[in-house]
């Protein structure tokens, strides 16, 4: 096996016969490492994102054990350090206000640490592009593992998605007349085991794109998390970064303007979540590779869905995997992918080559698709000037082309406060305003964009409406559901300016959303505004406030753009 021993980082740690090389050799020695470990081996830090606090990543401190096996095994030294960890179901207010808080938390760990590779274990939504930008900022070698998802969830002889199934809760109760219990066997039925949702949410997303993007092995995003070829991929994974250390493959290497471009084109394919709109230009940004919002029109939006999974189709990931999984999805568009370098040293072309579906009905032919044009539609227009995006494959054809009046809430508290009230003025073609709820108005952009409809609409039969939002929405959620408005209101962007009854037209063929209000009453709406209070004066949040950027951007701190490499400044020696 080839070797890089004179060039390892560690070695400035470990390899002097001074002072500081016995300082930090003697410590670690407590822990009851032998000699040898210290002499020339490539020390792998095992990036761990397990908390009790986050389910879907609940089981990677057993994964961590199995990714130092094979890392033992190559010969080199892993070393597992803990992360701050995002849990989307549990935390509060939402985690992407914390997504870069926890990238900071990963690019100070890996660069103030002896470490030569690096492997992040990943799981739910935000833990994979949280470490992939905090180790894009360092630019080491770098592999992937994630956590897999859950198993079917299995309800009265049929399928549940977890996550799916939360949008239908409003509707089963007010109008299925579910009971307590019919909701309790659905929540024990939902999650039944180990992973993140079994959708293609957010989380299944953001492996697809860890893996598109060249930073897994060949089929690590779909196996499900308690499989047991999820174990192998993690011991596989732990002997794999050891070479790439050796190969000095770094993640500048693999993440070049094409593997972005090559994960835009699978996303579209796969049916993936609009958040991953946000999440790969902030990856992009942490590299230095030019990356735009109308990159993602272009690129995918006329890219067909291959993919029949919830909560764009109807099946779940525990089949997708069973058929043949994303090698068999990169077979069908090999065509429309470069050939760029992977975590295992080949091209997605080579790994792929011997893909067999198994399931058509789950994964279809490039020619036979399942929807001809499925990727992400950005929009333009007075009322998102930097953009607004909408997911075409989750949304309703009919209101695709929609002229309605607008019901504005002003903040998520205001929605809960009227949307249930009988008398408010509202029906099916209405257009559901709401506001501040972007990255700085909640604070933090959470997913809410897909509010759920009045309940005198729902007990009509109304399944969908349009909805705008300077917020995000779940990639388990569907509807036609506009997000991410740029500039936000918070900011005084225009949608801080809709009233109640202004007509608002989307044309989503023609990527267009107008607010059909004049210039001039615009103007006389913005001279009247008031910016909303800051929502607090220290902390965290404060730095989040004063540097975070808006959507088109990503929402990563500005202050955060780009990387410092792996250069520590101020040591010891």
């Amino acid at each position: 096996m080839k070797t890089n021993k004179k060039n390892l980082r560690s070695k400035e740690w470990f390899g002097g016969n001074d002072k500081m090389g016995f300082v930090h050799r003697s410590w670690l020695r407590n822990q009851g490492y032998p000699d040898d470990m210290f002499r020339g081996r490539p020390v792998i830090g095992i990036c761990n994102t397990w908390s009790e606090l986050t389910p879907c990543n609940g089981h990677l401190r057993e994964f961590a054990e199995i990714v130092k096996k094979g890392v033992l095994e190559a010969g080199g030294f892993p070393l597992e350090f803990p992360v701050m960890s995002l849990g989307e179901t549990i935390m509060r207010p939402t985690t992407m206000l914390f997504r870069n808080l926890a990238s900071m938390d990963v690019e100070e760990s890996i660069r103030a640490n002896p470490l030569d590779g690096i492997v992040l274990l990943t799981g739910c939504d935000k833990t994979t592009p949280s470490t992939i930008m905090g180790a894009c900022s360092v630019d080491l070698p770098t592999i992937v593992v994630p956590g897999g998802p859950m198993l079917n969830g299995k309800f009265r002889g049929g399928e549940i998605g977890s996550g799916s199934f939360n949008w239908m809760i409003k509707e089963k109760q007010k109008r299925d007349k579910f009971t307590e219990e019919d909701f309790l066997e659905a929540e024990i039925c939902a999650a039944r085991s180990a992973g993140h949702c079994n959708t293609m949410g957010t989380a299944s997303t953001m492996a697809t794109m860890a893996e598109a993007l060249g930073l897994t092995l060949p089929g690590a995003s779909a196996i499900p998390a308690v499989d047991a070829r999820k174990k192998v991929m993690a011991q596989l994974s732990g002997r794999r970064i050891v070479e790439m250390v050796n190969e000095d493959l770094t993640l500048s290497k693999i993440l070049t303007r094409e593997a972005f471009e090559n994960a835009i084109v699978v996303n579209a394919a796969v049916g993936g979540s609009t958040n991953l709109i946000i999440h790969l230009i902030a990856i992009a940004g942490r590299m230095g590779v030019p990356l735009k919002l109308e990159d993602f029109d272009d690129l995918g939006s006329k890219i067909p869905l291959l993919v029949n999974l919830m909560p764009s189709g109807k099946h779940l990931m525990e089949d997708y995997f069973y058929a043949g999984g994303l090698s068999v999805v990169l077979k069908e568009l090999k065509s429309k992918l470069h050939k760029t370098v992977t975590a295992n040293g080949k091209s997605h072309q080579e790994n792929c080559e011997k893909a067999v579906c198994y399931n058509e009905e789950v994964i279809s032919k490039y020619d036979t698709p399942f929807q001809k044009e499925a990727g992400i539609a950005v929009l333009k227009g007075n009322l998102c000037e930097n953009g607004a995006v909408i997911k075409p494959s989750a949304a309703t054809p009919e209101l695709m082309k929609h002229r309605g009046k607008a019901v504005v809430f002003t903040s998520m508290d205001d929605y809960h406060a009227r949307v249930d009230d009988p008398n408010l003025d509202i029906d099916a073609d209405s257009v559901i305003v709401l506001q501040n709820v972007g990255p700085k108005g909640y604070p933090g952009m959470p997913e809410v964009g897909n509010v759920d409809l009045p309940e005198k609409l729902i007990m009509q039969g109304v399944k969908d409406m349009v909805r705008i939002s300077d917020g995000r929405m779940s990639g388990t959620a569907y509807g036609t559901v506009v997000l991410h408005v740029s500039p936000e209101s918070a900011i005084g962007g225009n949608l801080a300016l809709v009233q109640n009854g202004d007509f608002i037209e989307l044309d989503v063929e023609n990527r267009r959303l107008h607010l059909d209000v004049s210039p001039e009453e615009l103007e006389k709406r913005r001279a009247a505004w008031i910016p909303p209070k800051p929502h607090t004066e220290r902390g965290y949040v404060k730095i989040y406030l004063n540097h975070v950027e808006q959507a088109e951007k990503g929402a990563d701190l500005d202050i955060l753009v780009g990387g410092s490499g792996s250069e520590v400044k101020g040591d010891l020696h």
